[in-house]
């Protein structure tokens, strides 16, 4: 696996090596002692996978401690435009983000760790999307930063008119407004 820095440290691009001939493509999609040895340590517990139209913008959320999730994301079928928000006080990059285009032709996947708000927006007529979690999804848990927070100036690359929100991702405060309950040293 290839990995590629971003401009927020921990935040990693991933890229397979993918062996192609007549028949197809194969590649593999994780292996747990190039992922530590390469990028870190951690103990992946929980998959999920969503199916979404164009259009659709999920996020952006985080679980809070103890339940922080660190993510490896990735685009089995279509594109989004993949989107990490740093939300860890006292951090250089805090309020800053990085936007992956992550789809089924290129493979790339996006690694997150703890203290970043994700989110995604389908820039493809449908997409499935998978994620890798590092702890168990708690609702009680649960953060988020509305997705059209000014201050972070994200182009999620989707007309306004053809956004599709769920009624929960309608409501999440500005960045401004929430409690930061991530350190530095809580990343991974």
């Amino acid at each position: 696996m290839n990995i590629i820095e971003t401009s927020i440290e921990g935040v990693v691009i991933i890229e397979p090596r993918v062996f192609k001939d007549t028949r197809g493509y194969f590649f593999e999609s994780f292996n747990r002692k190039e992922f530590e040895e390469k990028v870190c340590h951690t103990q992946f517990v929980q998959d999920n996978e969503s199916k979404s139209c164009y259009g659709v913008i999920r996020g952006l959320h985080f679980q809070k401690p103890p339940f922080a999730q660190s993510k490896l994301v990735r685009v089995v079928k279509g594109a989004v435009l993949d989107v990490a928000v740093d939300i860890r006080k006292g951090s250089s990059t805090f309020g800053h983000h990085v936007a992956v285009e992550l789809t089924e032709e290129n493979h790339r996947q996006l690694f997150i760790p703890r203290g970043f708000a994700h989110g995604f927006s389908v820039l493809s007529e449908e997409v499935i999307f998978q994620y890798k979690c590092d702890n168990f999804y708690a609702p009680q848990y649960e953060g988020a930063i509305t997705w059209d927070d000014p201050d972070l100036e994200i182009n999620w690359r989707i007309p306004m008119d053809k956004i599709l929100l769920s009624e929960k991702d309608k409501r999440h405060p500005r960045l401004n407004k929430i409690v930061y309950e991530f350190d530095i040293d809580q990343s991974i």
